[in-house]
């Protein structure tokens, strides 16, 4: 897969940009999306805005376009074909997921619009489901726009880093500062991943003998975050920083 998206990126400025909006595109397309490893493909696009083959203003311009048409589609195919889609194999085997997404849009839409294109499951989902129970486009339009220019620098961000950190120098105190950075992004990750956990089980009875049980998940959560944080702080004043920061404010100047 990175090499077919290496090949594209190669080719000319306009291949890799279509590209990006091509991945955006399906990745928010209405049951389409369930398929695709979205936060890997697009961490592999940030990959080549952080070793600078990729521009990132233009990239985000590309996965925006593409978001709002995979968004808008969806909700139109929500609205017109909802009573073959009731009856669709995915939605019918995944009640639980569909009334949550259902009850959600009716109490609180525009934060559910929103938040709901950062969540695997749901980015494809929300906007059909939308679509389905006839939320007026009042409602719909304004929250995913907000939704789909903020995904794509979110979603680049881990890539970024990632091709940033590969291309600085290598000398024995870079490497350390590479693995040091690796560290800190992965006891994030499971801090945002073990908090997920914690937030589905949240309702659960707190004596439920498990040995991973709601308490101890929330703790872990808590202390994987924690430590990342600190270990962002701690890393601000290792010297290789200042070549990171140099190459990371180069990107985001487009300089």
């Amino acid at each position: 897969m990175e090499s077919w998206i290496e090949f594209f990126i190669t080719q000319s400025l306009t291949y890799s940009l279509l590209l990006v909006g091509i991945v955006s595109f399906l990745e928010s397309l209405a049951l389409v999306g369930l398929l695709l490893p979205g936060i890997i493909l697009m961490t592999t696009l940030g990959t080549f805005i952080g070793d600078g083959r990729l521009l990132f203003y233009p990239a985000w311009i590309a996965g925006t376009i593409g978001c709002l048409l995979g968004d808008w589609i969806s909700y139109y195919i929500g609205l017109y074909f909802k009573n073959c889609l009731t009856n669709f194999y995915f939605l019918k085997n995944n009640q639980i997921l569909v009334k949550k997404i259902k009850s959600v849009l009716h109490k609180h839409s525009i934060i559910a619009i929103i938040l709901g294109r950062f969540i695997g499951p749901t980015r494809p989902l929300m906007p059909m489901m939308c679509g389905m129970l006839k939320l007026s486009l009042n409602k719909f339009f304004l929250p995913s726009i907000i939704g789909c220019i903020l995904w794509p620098p979110i979603y680049f961000f881990p890539g970024i880093v990632t091709g940033i950190t590969i291309n600085i120098p290598q000398n024995s105190e870079n490497n350390y500062f590479k693995w040091f950075l690796l560290t800190i992004a992965i006891l994030i990750w499971i801090g945002i991943w073990l908090l997920s956990k914690w937030w589905k089980i949240r309702k659960i009875n707190k004596r439920n003998s498990s040995f991973f049980n709601k308490n101890k998940i929330g703790f872990l959560a808590l202390f994987a975050i924690i430590s990342g944080i600190i270990g962002l702080i701690a890393i601000q004043f290792h010297p290789t920083m200042l070549i990171f920061r140099k190459i990371f404010f180069t990107i985001l100047l487009g300089s």
